[in-house]
């Protein structure tokens, strides 16, 4: 173990959101590791050097090397040379921009032993500890890494212990990504080594992390700028096109073609609209209703409920039904299909097997089509017969315990512009979504086989449509819509709303496990190119 010593790298923000005495608190708890580090790198931001020079003479009175690197306007410049200064085989990194970062005491005994045992591995991160506010902790458990887990929201924490001839090798930090640097940088060290979790039981984390106090927010991505946007896009094209699953402008677009005999079929029902629901009879009317409003006629609503016979959602869909008291013959029919199983991939299926429109369109039961959602969804499907799947943009309502009903102006309306023609079905690996509605031809979603029914590993009820949109992308083009047609509603009792870490992992796990599936399909593709 004598000859495993660590660098640390250690930045000073330029500006941070906390007090330097919680920097010093920091900084102590690095200078008093029970294996002191045999060298500290103070990345400086901070005007004039003043707190780099504090912690310098903190240094000296510990005896540890320590040197100052000034990085005031350029970080990533002071990291690269940082990074040619260093003599051991691994250094230590610290993002603590953000959020301080303590060290426990034997942190440094840890990451020796997991590098002695390891010494192939590129990267180590490790469970964490996050203290909150009122002083308590909350063990924060970290997934485990596999190299199709590509998404810009992948939580690494905030100490890496890096191998410093890889990190070389990949060119450290990247100066063309100023702000997402740290992604760029795990996805080529990714590309050929691994990456290591140390997971922890009960009190065995390396590091605490202060908490901010924000929670997990759905929309969180829409209120990062589009100069940021575009750069996480960059670095995920870089990385596919690495591993050979980039997808270019173009590629395997096919046509999708009716006889005329098939045309003729969708003269009565050109559109069927899919409800899966369970136990929502508060909402299921709403959403029943935008559908009957719709300025396009030959549509159908097809209500697939998954709570059985007992559901009461049932009751107030017959009310819609022929001799219910809201039915009404020249508006859409409304048909119900019920299962005793709740598996939203179930629903959807059962919903196309017995849909006679030409192409099925998606509506959550708490949500809402706006009167022309159809008829832009329609519009998008005729201008290229290359389109087998068309997604709109759609608004965010909010309702209250108390029934009030208002749009959340603090959401601006959900475009996902990230999507380009050129490159959309790239980037779409790095998010987790793609918009609302979504439409597609049926027959396109028979030849896809069809949604997934939870047999996707730790998909559960989950993700169903991600895979789908996935799928098509690859073979034929996604068409847009860009006007608000849709209106999701947030409430108590939504999927979204105050989502546990629990169920964040486990949804991230479901799309990462569909990720790996699509990256696997493109380098096949292009493996059929070449050859």
């Amino acid at each position: 173990m004598s000859d495993i010593q660590f660098s640390f790298v250690f930045p000073i923000p330029s500006k941070t959101v906390y007090t330097t005495d919680k920097l010093e608190k920091m900084f102590f708890s690095v200078l008093n590791q029970n294996t002191p580090p045999q060298h500290i790198f103070l990345l400086d931001g901070s005007p004039d050097n003043l707190l780099g020079d504090r912690l310098f003479h903190l240094a000296e009175t510990k005896n540890i090397f320590c040197e100052i690197v000034p990085a005031q306007s350029q970080f990533l410049s002071a990291f690269a040379f940082t990074l040619s200064k260093i003599q051991t085989k691994h250094f230590i990194f610290t993002d603590n921009e953000k959020s301080p970062v303590y060290f426990n005491k034997s942190a440094s005994d840890l990451y020796r032993w997991v590098c002695l045992r390891n010494p192939q591995t590129g990267l180590f991160y490790s469970d964490y500890d996050r203290i909150s506010p009122d002083g308590s902790r909350v063990e924060v458990h970290l997934l485990p890494f596999h190299k199709s887990r590509v998404r810009d929201n992948m939580d690494f924490g905030n100490v890496f212990v890096i191998d410093t001839a890889m990190a070389r090798e990949v060119g450290g930090f990247s100066s063309i990504f100023p702000r997402g640097y740290l992604y760029d940088f795990r996805l080529k060290i990714a590309t050929d080594h691994d990456f290591l979790l140390i997971s922890n039981r009960f009190q065995g984390v390396p590091y605490s992390v202060e908490d901010l106090g924000k929670a997990h927010n759905v929309f969180d991505y829409l209120l990062s700028g589009k100069d940021v946007q575009l750069e996480m896009e960059q670095i995920i094209t870089d990385h596919l096109k690495r591993i050979q699953a980039y997808l270019p402008p173009g590629n395997c677009r096919h046509e999708i073609t009716y006889s005329p005999e098939e045309e003729k079929q969708f003269e009565e029902c050109i559109a069927s609209v899919i409800i899966p629901v369970n136990n929502r009879p508060q909402f299921i009317g709403t959403a029943i209703e935008s559908v009957l409003q719709q300025t396009v006629e030959q549509v159908e609503v097809i209500v697939v409920i998954n709570g059985g016979e007992d559901d009461p959602t049932i009751d107030v869909v017959k009310t819609y039904q022929r001799g219910g008291e809201k039915f009404n013959p020249d508006l859409a029919p409304v048909r119900l299909l019920v299962h005793d199983i709740n598996n939203i991939g179930l629903c959807l299926n059962s919903g196309l097997k017995t849909a006679r429109g030409k192409f099925y369109v998606q509506l959550d039961s708490d949500d809402r089509l706006k009167p022309d959602a159809v008829e832009k969804l329609l519009q998008v499907f005729k201008s290229d017969p290359h389109i087998g799947m068309v997604i709109g943009s759609y608004e965010v309502w909010q309702l209250e315990e108390d029934g009030k009903f208002f749009r959340r102006e603090d959401i601006p309306v959900v475009t996902h512009d990230e999507w380009t023609e050129e490159n959309g079905r790239n980037n779409l690996l790095r998010i987790n979504g793609a918009g609302a509605p979504r439409s597609a031809h049926i027959k396109v979603l028979a030849e896809m086989g069809w949604f997934s029914v939870n047999d996707i590993p730790y998909s559960r009820n989950y993700g169903e449509d991600y895979e789908m949109v996935l799928k098509i992308s690859e073979r034929y083009r996604i068409g847009r819509v860009w006007q608000p047609i849709y209106e999701v509603v947030r409430h108590s009792g939504g999927t979204d709303h105050s989502i546990d870490r629990q169920t964040i992992d486990r949804n991230d796990n479901a799309k990462d496990e569909m990720r790996r599936e699509a990256i696997l399909r493109r380098q096949t593709l292009n493996s059929k190119k070449i050859s």
